[in-house]
């Protein structure tokens, strides 16, 4: 291969590339690509084609052109209408740009020309041979060239020629077509070729297979579609409506309308092709319609969007519930981590509490300030593990679980959902349903529910879980293990007025078809009503009252037209009846044996007196008035207790022999069962046995233990609001219970004294008086009648 080299004018070209034995046409209108053309023409009608590295690029540099282009001859110049210039060039041989000379009027290079003569060899032969097969072979697939150019390309002897003249038939990049272009070695360049016809062959292979899939399948849905207009048009000639392609092509509508699971689309579209090809008479066609039509009802992928603001759902709770501010504060900063993220799972919180405390009527509030759809079920009385996964679809009349019913009803993924009275189930032999409920109240399961009629997972982590109960001991152990539990107390007496007089008497008088002018109720009557006519923890009973109130005030003013009537606690007996229920009060004056305790109900705390007698006897230790196992266990303890420190405490070490001891709770008809009541009851034996009289203002809860310790109880709250309310002034209590001291209101804390105490000792030495009391014969206390 020889070289020379000469200056020349340079035309780069923007994407585009020129190679030896070319003819183009090229359009030129860059003033120095113009200017190189005048140029070429005065001379010689040679001009140097190299191609730019980016074709944006108007004002291109040395290093931006390739240094490898064609030397062409200007066949034919015409300039066009806006200055810019057509030419008609033809390639005649490589050339390499050794040097820019000049860069203004136009671009002048130094080149160094290539002149190769080939030199035929056995290895050239089989690389042409092998180029020549690869093109027949891509011309057949890509159908882009006639077979006559074919013809004439494979027809050329010259191997150089050969690979240039097939070059420009591909369509291939910029950097490709130069790297054939700078192989300016024969067999350099059959090679880089084979190489670039090998990988064409091999995309071409795969786009044709993409294309027969996709023919395939358009033929398909084409033929389908084609086929089932044909049969709406002879159905419609015939007048026969065939119910169930409608019914078919229903269910397909319904598909698109939905963003359905990939499993659950292709569940459905194997269920309608079972459909489809069964008979219509075959009993099981009601089974598929059912099941189908349960599928395309669910929300697999609609949810309510979630209102963040948690001022605005603060308010909202407080409109509609007065207290229960441990609630309310759950369920705000639930709203507070949604806003800063999108991925927490659902809480699951088990609200327990006594009935009409607000559990159900609360969950509603939580749904409205989240702007989520709110659903309900209860759980009270269900013993069938089906209730809550569903039917096999093999039973007849099989139906989804519950859990999948409310979702259906819902229509959402993301509800506020109720479980009430999830306490109230029980077992049998059809199974448990409270271990069915541990997949659907488990954060880390319940993504993926399986119901057993739907047989496909459905995910309800996004559902807010509010479970209600009114006693934590009946919820199994498992599924409690898996909830937040929120223990919601009864209301005080304060608690009850403000909600009756912020809720509960406007829904009434609204409810009736009263006014606040027609209808008025004095905060004393109020009172009054709580106190004398309601023995409950919620409100329930308050509201039914303050409801016979307004029916009674209703038909005065339509029968006897009064136009307005004010309830005062002077007249509520007229309207309600004498009292209901009488609160147990503390005792007047201080006595031997008589000594008063505290104790927990459903219904909110009550004082409960505690009487000891001693009888001539052998040392027997009868209880008396309805004591759980508990409560007798705690007298014994006390019982033995008092033996063991009979000297310290000024007592005949021998009483047991001599004397029968009789423990009576006088609230005979109230089952009575708890640690609270062991102090109480060993107090009272320690001052019938010693004759010291026990404090009239004084009450006392705690449990205790054989060495005289003093156990933490339960149900604080409530018993000292029936202290208060009893008109106690003292209170002992565990030591261990002072913490809960916290939760009670103000003016209740205000006006009791708190006495914490950690041994039976201490409790004796504030509740028992100096002066002793003379012992009667028959009794060594008074009765209370």
């Amino acid at each position: 291969m020889s070289t020379t080299k000469k200056m020349i004018p340079l035309l780069p070209l923007r994407g585009i590339l020129v190679y030896p034995y070319m003819i183009i046409h090229l359009d030129v209108g860059r003033e120095k690509s113009i200017n190189a053309l005048e140029e070429s023409m005065v001379h010689d009608r040679l001009i140097m084609l190299a191609t730019q590295k980016e074709a944006q690029n108007d004002q291109p540099a040395a290093e931006d052109i390739f240094e490898i282009g064609t030397i062409a001859e200007i066949k034919q110049l015409l300039k066009l209408p806006g200055g810019t210039i057509r030419v008609l060039v033809e390639g005649l041989y490589r050339a390499k740009i050794v040097s820019y000379m000049s860069f203004d009027p136009y671009y002048s290079v130094e080149i160094e020309e290539f002149s190769a003569e080939e030199v035929k060899t056995p290895e050239i032969e089989a690389l042409t041979r092998t180029v020549i097969h690869q093109f027949e072979q891509w011309v057949k697939l890509s159908k882009k060239i006639p077979p006559e150019t074919l013809v004439s390309v494979v027809t050329v002897e010259d191997a150089g020629r050969l690979t240039d003249l097939i070059a420009t038939h591909l369509s291939l990049k910029i950097e490709d077509k130069q790297a054939l272009l700078d192989a300016v070695l024969i067999k350099e360049r059959l090679e880089k070729l084979c190489e670039i016809l090998a990988r064409e062959m091999e995309i071409l292979e795969l786009e044709k297979k993409i294309n027969v899939r996709v023919r395939k399948q358009m033929e398909k849905t084409q033929k389908e579609y084609y086929l089932r207009e044909q049969l709406k048009a002879i159905q419609k000639e015939l007048g026969d409506k065939d119910d169930r392609t409608l019914e078919l092509e229903e269910y397909r509508e319904r598909m698109k309308e939905q963003e359905l699971p990939k499993e659950v689309e292709e569940k459905v579209l194997k269920e309608m092709d079972r459909l489809e090809k069964m008979p219509p008479m075959v009993a099981e066609n009601g089974v598929i319609r059912t099941y189908i039509d349960w599928i395309l009802s669910l929300p697999w992928s609609k949810s309510s969007t979630d209102r963040l603001d948690v001022s605005i759902a603060e308010n909202i709770l407080n409109e509609d519930h007065y207290g229960l501010d441990k609630v309310k504060e759950r369920i705000l900063e639930y709203l507070a981590i949604r806003k800063l993220t999108d991925h927490m799972k659902g809480p699951i919180l088990c609200l327990v509490g006594p009935p009409g405390v607000g559990k159900t009527s609360l969950a509603r509030s939580i749904a409205r300030s989240m702007e989520r759809k709110f659903v309900r079920t209860s759980l009270g009385g269900v013993r069938d593990e089906a209730e809550i996964r569903g039917h096999r679809r093999t039973y007849v009349g099989a139906l989804p679980g519950r859990i999948i019913q409310g979702m259906k009803t819902v229509d959402s993924k993301n509800p506020v959902f109720l479980l009430d009275e999830v306490d109230k189930m029980s077992a049998d032999f059809r199974g448990d349903p409270s271990s069915a409920l541990l997949e659907v109240l488990d954060p880390e399961q319940n993504n993926t529910f399986s119901d057993h009629y739907i047989e496909l997972p459905f995910d309800l982590s996004r559902v807010l879980w509010i479970v209600t109960a009114n006693v934590i001991h009946n919820i199994p152990r498992p599924l409690l293990d898996r909830m937040e539990i929120i223990q919601i107390p009864g209301y005080t007496e304060e608690e009850k007025v403000q909600i009756a007089k912020k809720y509960l008497i406007a829904k009434q008088t609204k409810e009736h078809g009263l006014t606040a002018k027609q209808f008025s109720l004095s905060d004393g009557a109020l009172q009054n009503i709580i106190r004398n006519y309601t023995r409950e923890a919620g409100v329930r009973g308050l509201e039914r009252s303050i409801a016979s109130l307004c029916r009674k005030v209703a038909r005065l003013i339509v029968q006897e037209k009064k136009s307005s009537v004010k309830v005062t606690p002077q007249n509520l007996h007229t309207y309600l009846g004498p009292l209901r229920i009488r609160h147990s009060m503390a005792e007047k004056e201080p006595q031997v044996g008589v000594a008063t305790g505290l104790a927990w109900t459903e219904v909110g705390g009550d004082v409960l007196p505690v009487e000891v007698s001693t009888m001539k006897g052998k040392g027997k230790l009868t209880l008396t008035g309805q004591l759980g196992d508990v409560m007798q266990e705690s007298a014994q303890a006390g019982f033995s207790y008092i033996r063991n420190r009979a000297q310290q405490l000024g007592i005949d070490e021998e009483f047991h022999e001599k004397l029968d001891i009789h423990v009576h709770l006088p609230e005979g008809a109230i089952p009575k069962d708890g640690p609270s009541a062991g102090i109480t009851m060993a107090t009272a034996i320690v001052s019938a046995l010693n004759g010291l009289p026990i404090r009239s203002d004084l009450a006392m809860t705690g449990e205790i233990t054989l060495r005289g310790r003093v156990l933490p109880v339960g149900g604080l709250k409530e018993k000292i609001l029936a202290a208060h309310r009893a008109g106690i002034k003292t209170i002992l209590l565990p030591a261990d219970n002072k913490s809960d001291i916290e939760e009670l209101p103000a003016n209740v804390k205000r006006s009791l004294e708190f006495i914490p105490v950690e041994h039976m000792d201490e409790v004796l030495k504030v509740a028992l008086l100096p002066e002793k009391v003379q012992k009667s014969k028959e009794s060594t206390s008074e009765i209370r009648e």
